[in-house]
């Protein structure tokens, strides 16, 4: 039995949520391979072959596999996924976009959102925007899994020795063809990567006021931003830095709530944050029930107070 991690990569490195996921594939018992499959890829295959536990990496390399398009990555996966127990993606929008499609092409159930392992065949996974987790077993053939990354302890980028084998690549499907991406740009740390975050919600009244309140707390931290969904709606912040349910799962080290009321949507995406700080002048906001530090007082005089101080 051995697991099989669908990395995900720039071709030159391997991305983190990649390392988050071996470490899950480690806990599902047997070898962990990964595939790499892109084109021009031989770094990020070597790369991958560094990471502690890894038994071997498949390296598959072909110009329609540069961009991951969702139908020929699929087809690659399919091509090696029934020699495995187990294929695994991180859930991040690429994981997302490829994995269905793996799990139809194979005729199995995926099991969504992994957060836990209890074995083999059995894990667990958050359902009502993360108020239940439920346990999932799966008597399927090959398991198709996507792993919440924060549930999980990344694996060491260096210290493994894995073997590379060379794969054919599957041919180009020519479903779906690269026009090119527009990439957002960001000083910052990346939002899923970062130690440390600073949060806004509408209570900060404008973007204007969300860049001048937040800002200088994030550069004195070093920290990414983040923003709930009804800030971005209200055009404050933009859609890359929204966090919860509909936005993007985090877990830093020390997750700043300012501003922010502490609705289910948004609390599903950062509640599994080390340290919660939450500046409120609601004291029955919901954010105080999972902040490990509350300070209830108006956002516009306690952020900069707290800016100068620091």
């Amino acid at each position: 039995m051995a697991a099989l991690v669908i990395a995900e990569h720039d071709h030159a490195s391997i991305k983190a949520a990649t390392l988050n996921t071996v470490t899950a594939a480690l806990q599902c018992g047997g070898e962990v391979h990964v595939l790499v499959a892109g084109a021009g890829a031989a770094p990020a295959a070597q790369a991958a072959a560094q990471i502690a536990g890894v038994a071997k990496v498949l390296h598959a390399d072909a110009p329609g596999l540069a961009h991951a398009l969702a139908e020929n990555l699929a087809a690659q996966v399919v091509a090696v996924a029934r020699s495995y127990s187990h294929v695994l993606f991180a859930a991040t929008a690429s994981g997302k976009n490829v994995a269905p499609r793996v799990a139809a092409l194979l005729d199995v159930a995926q099991i969504s959102e992994a957060t836990k392992v209890l074995g083999p065949d059995t894990f667990e996974r958050p359902i009502y925007a993360g108020n239940a987790i439920a346990t999932v077993q799966s008597l399927d053939p090959v398991k198709v899994i996507t792993v919440r990354t924060t549930g999980f302890d990344a694996a060491p980028a260096s210290g493994g020795s894995a073997a590379v084998e060379s794969l054919v690549a599957v041919a180009d499907s020519g479903a779906t063809v690269y026009l090119g991406s527009e990439i957002a740009k960001n000083d910052r740390p990346e939002l899923t990567a970062a130690k440390v975050i600073v949060a806004g919600g509408r209570a900060l009244a404008s973007g204007e006021k969300f860049n001048s309140v937040l800002m200088p707390l994030a550069d004195k931290l070093g920290a990414a931003l983040g923003a709930t969904r009804a800030a971005v709606d209200a055009g404050y912040a933009p859609n890359d830095w929204q966090v919860g349910q509909t936005g993007k799962i985090v877990a830093p080290q020390l997750y700043f709530a300012i501003g922010l009321s502490g609705a289910i949507q948004h609390l599903a995406g950062m509640k599994d944050s080390k340290v919660i700080v939450a500046i409120n002048k609601d004291a029955e906001a919901p954010i105080f029930s999972v902040a490990d530090y509350g300070l209830e007082a108006d956002l516009f005089t306690a952020v900069p107070e707290l800016v100068a101080k620091i």
